[in-house]
């Protein structure tokens, strides 16, 4: 036996096993005529103070969403298996990961993302203005994560010393390590959100 009929033999296999895989899928696929997840619906979701209607595949992500369907591309994509913490966004006020986030699941529930964290009056949130005071970016990929999740930490009333911010932040990864200077600035976002 040689490589080449290894793998076409490989490959009959693979298609006979597809082919009775799919046929037991259909005998065990419900016959009740009900929609199936391929079906778009049409959902309602508040972002940043605004409705949207959409007819999304029930499957779509929070995360898939915002960035294809709405163009609010500030939420990142990075892992995609909520390891990273980039799709980082609020909803109804708590910090949750998008890209685990049925969209169809945020339906009734305020999303805010970082096109709408900052005021209207057009100031920068008071942790906008410290990941730039502090420098806490490299790259900048990570940031609109780092920022929600750092608002979120603090509003949780996670941010009492440097080590408990290191803790509650690390579920966010920074892959230039800018870590000392992201402390930093949640520290200094601390003090100022408590006065605002």
């Amino acid at each position: 036996m040689n490589r080449r009929n290894f793998l076409t033999g490989a490959a009959t296999g693979a298609t006979a096993a597809v082919a009775l895989s799919g046929a037991s899928a259909q005998e065990r696929a419900p016959s009740d005529g009900g929609p199936d997840a391929q079906t778009p619906r049409i959902v309602t979701l508040r972002i940043n103070g605004q409705p949207y209607e959409l007819a999304i595949d029930q499957r779509t992500s929070l995360l898939d969403t915002l960035r294809d369907h709405l163009r609010l591309t500030g939420t990142k994509k990075g892992c995609d298996h909520g390891q990273c913490g980039a799709c980082t966004v609020h909803i109804d006020g708590q910090r949750q990961l998008s890209c685990m986030t049925f969209a169809v699941m945020a339906e009734g529930h305020e999303i805010t993302t970082i096109e709408g964290l900052a005021p209207a009056t057009g100031d920068l949130h008071p942790m906008q203005q410290a990941f730039i005071d502090n420098d806490a970016f490299q790259c900048g990929y990570c940031t609109p994560g780092q920022i929600m999740s750092a608002v979120g930490c603090v509003k949780e009333g996670h941010a009492g010393s440097e080590p408990e911010i290191r803790e509650y932040m690390s579920g966010n990864l920074c892959r230039c390590a800018a870590y000392p200077n992201i402390v930093a600035a949640v520290v200094q976002a601390r003090d100022a959100m408590k006065e605002g």
